[in-house]
């Protein structure tokens, strides 16, 4: 169905309503991911090992099998206390919400982009909500984002009852810079990794290739613990409260989703993107980027 449904979904994406009304089956990326090894990253460690449930990293340092590398993730643990991921919640829920495609709601603050047309619009972008900007100060206190410049805020809502997920992907690579950004603010989840193999047009991922990227780890190839080169899966867990970054390898090699069977509970989440630097560097636009980053300054 390539239109939008009352729920929010429209074209191959689904939710458990859609899927019910019209009768749609979703394909089943659990069981085809369970086909390949799978990994756990520990963030204790900066390890992989071997297994699928995502709180193996709780056995740190008990744990068993032989690890393997997996480049460009940062994990911070308890980056938010429990005070505030209370405040922060309350304080979410009182802006309005809009729907969103594969049971999500979501918060949208920052440009609008048309990444086909590689074209961005301020538009009505005029700041983020005060009630979020200590979340903003406290990347001062994590070195790999010391000169993170904000430029979109998203706030993402998994409902379980919804069946929320969302697909695989790359986020676009023509405007959003090297740094993926997530924040967890509300229940335990995983994001799941997986090789992607496409062609460099997807994603405008060939832009990556007109300039060297400032961050480290592009190295691509993950072996398993036999020392193979292959296909495998690696699972980075999200608990309540931490702060995730993908970047390097990470961030331009692997696709990243969350299935519907890791959002157990309901799920908020908060997503930070910056500008690439050919974009923030690109003269001809230098009006532009300097009036968005002066929007980005501003919490209301």
């Amino acid at each position: 169905m390539q239109t939008v449904r009352p729920c929010g979904c429209k074209g191959i994406r689904t939710c458990l309503l859609c899927e019910t009304e019209y009768k749609i089956t979703k394909p089943d990326l659990k069981t085809e991911f369970e086909k390949y090894s799978s990994y756990v990253y520990c963030p204790y460690c900066n390890l992989s090992w071997p297994g699928w449930d995502s709180d193996l990293y709780t056995n740190h340092p008990d744990h068993e099998g032989k690890a393997i590398e997996f480049p460009g993730v940062y994990i911070k643990l308890d980056f938010l206390n429990s005070n505030d991921n209370a405040l922060l919640s309350n304080a979410l829920d009182d802006i309005p919400w809009e729907v969103s495609q594969s049971g999500r709601r979501k918060q949208n603050f920052g440009p609008k982009c048309n990444f086909k047309k590689k074209k961005l619009r301020l538009g009505s972008f005029d700041g983020f909500p005060k009630s979020t900007h200590f979340v903003q100060q406290k990347f001062l206190e994590v070195p790999i984002l010391k000169d993170f410049q904000t430029v979109e805020q998203c706030t993402l809502e998994y409902d379980p009852l919804r069946g929320a997920s969302i697909d695989p992907h790359i986020d676009d690579c023509w405007v959003w810079g090297e740094r993926i950004v997530t924040v967890n603010v509300m229940g335990d989840s995983v994001l799941t990794m997986t090789p992607y193999h496409g062609p460099n047009t997807k994603y405008n991922l060939k832009d990556v290739t007109e300039y060297s990227t400032t961050c480290e780890n592009m190295k691509s190839d993950v072996k398993d613990e036999n020392g193979d080169v292959q296909d495998i899966i690696v699972r980075l867990p999200m608990p309540q409260g931490s702060l995730m970054v993908l970047y390097g390898a990470a961030r331009y090699k692997w696709e990243h989703c969350v299935l519907r069977e890791d959002v157990k509970s309901r799920r908020i989440c908060l997503a930070y993107r910056e500008l690439t630097p050919p974009y923030l560097n690109n003269s001809s636009q230098d009006e532009e980027v300097k009036e968005l980053l002066q929007r980005a300054s501003i919490f209301r």
